[in-house]
């Protein structure tokens, strides 16, 4: 049994939050906390709020018990990209691409 919590149009690049998201793939519920709340990237505060979803969904909603839970499948992929014109010089226009990220977490017994 896995319990899973979804985050959709989160305003951090993808690539950003992957890094976080590879400090806390297979690691316990607890340990995975530790680590997010001490981690001083913009992600983390939004990947913790993730998890904690996550865990309450596998208490609540799947009856798991929460001291065995640990993250099983984490991922972060693109999503729609808000596009910005930076004015340049001599009346050129270059696009900015503000990227948006879809964060999936999956969390599984041992």
């Amino acid at each position: 049994m896995e319990a899973k919590a979804n985050l959709k149009y989160l305003r951090i690049s993808p690539r950003k939050v992957k890094i976080v998201l590879d400090l806390i793939r297979g690691k316990d519920v607890a340990v995975a906390t530790a680590i997010l709340m001490q981690t001083p990237k913009a992600a983390s505060e939004p990947v913790l709020k993730l998890l904690k979803s996550a865990a309450a969904n596998a208490e609540n909603n799947h009856q798991m018990d929460p001291e065995k839970l640990y993250v099983s499948a984490c991922a972060a992929n693109p999503g729609p990209i808000i596009k910005r014109i930076m004015p340049r010089a001599q009346g050129r226009a270059y696009r900015i691409n503000k990227r948006t990220s879809h964060v999936t977490i999956t969390l599984s017994e041992r």
